[in-house]
């Protein structure tokens, strides 16, 4: 493990900017950066383009570790370069940001009121080329849509046991149960799920750490025990589908977490604008987000 990735994303202000959109949630991403659908004809073509997107985003002179922490990658672009250097260490050399990856392949059915993951019988290999590539840590998502004890018990438990199979590569896991926002019982389900995780870290191998990404709580501060926890690196918070300014405002209520958001970064963006004029929109979102990272 590299130590200054590890001092980086365990200490330093910042937040992390998620950049890893992946097949079925990319034309939504470009749509929303003004690249409409009719602007390609094959999925190579789209992946090319949000790509092209991506870079963009990363060489901006607004995107550096000052404030950026950390960056999610999609597969796709962790095995893409930018400017002739492979997107992981190009993020890590030129911008000084720890660069994760998204491992997960999608959402099974709902069964029980949750979302788990679908298998990954390929993660050993992915994580071995993650390894070279010379990413830090990885980042996987289920999904909670009620406040159901036994299917919020099997995302803990199938988190966990993926995420002890990345520690086993020397790789950080961010651990993601997503609890959707629209939901009737959201702080029912973010109790049940508070108590899961505490239970869980105790299967957290001697000397290792993991990373939690939890939706914005509707109580303040009740992940405040996991935040505190050793066996934590860092508690870093999604935004949900709130808009910027309010996951702003709701992190800005939450002790010691961060950002790690994706839309609510993006929000604004547009193809359409100069570079002068996409740098000042990302340098303003950024700010946003860095200052509501800090603001305890």
């Amino acid at each position: 493990m590299n130590k200054d990735m590890a001092a980086q994303a365990a200490k330093k202000d910042g937040f992390i900017a998620a950049l890893d959109q992946s097949g079925g949630s990319t034309p939504k991403a470009l749509k929303l950066y003004g690249v409409d659908e009719s602007a390609w004809k094959t999925e190579a073509e789209m992946f090319d383009l949000v790509h092209k997107m991506r870079a963009r985003i990363i060489k901006s002179p607004a995107f550096t570790g000052d404030k950026v922490m950390g960056a999610i990658l999609f597969e796709q672009t962790m095995d893409r370069d930018i400017d002739g250097t492979p997107t992981a260490q190009y993020l890590w050399d030129k911008r000084h940001v720890v660069p994760f990856l998204k491992v997960d392949q999608g959402l099974a059915e709902a069964k029980d009121g949750v979302k788990l993951m679908k298998p990954m019988p390929n993660l050993d290999a992915l994580l071995k080329r993650a390894v070279a590539k010379q990413v830090f840590g990885t980042k996987m998502r289920s999904v909670i849509d009620a406040a159901n004890p036994k299917g919020i018990a099997a995302v803990v438990d199938q988190q966990f046991e993926v995420g002890r199979q990345i520690l086993s590569h020397g790789l950080v896991p961010i651990i993601e149960p997503e609890v959707t926002i629209s939901i009737p019982d959201k702080a029912e389900a973010e109790d049940i799920l508070l108590a899961e995780l505490k239970k869980h870290l105790d299967g957290v191998p001697a000397g290792k750490q993991i990373m939690l990404k939890l939706t914005l709580p509707t109580k303040p501060n009740l992940y405040k025990p996991l935040i505190d926890d050793s066996r934590v690196m860092r508690v870093v918070a999604l935004s949900g589908g709130y808009s910027r300014d309010d996951a702003n405002a709701k992190l800005r209520q939450n002790d010691g977490m961060i950002a790690s958001f994706s839309r609510a970064l993006t929000e604004g963006l547009s193809a359409q604008q100069s570079d002068a004029q996409f740098d000042t929109a990302l340098g303003s979102a950024i700010d946003s987000i860095f200052e509501a990272s800090r603001a305890r």
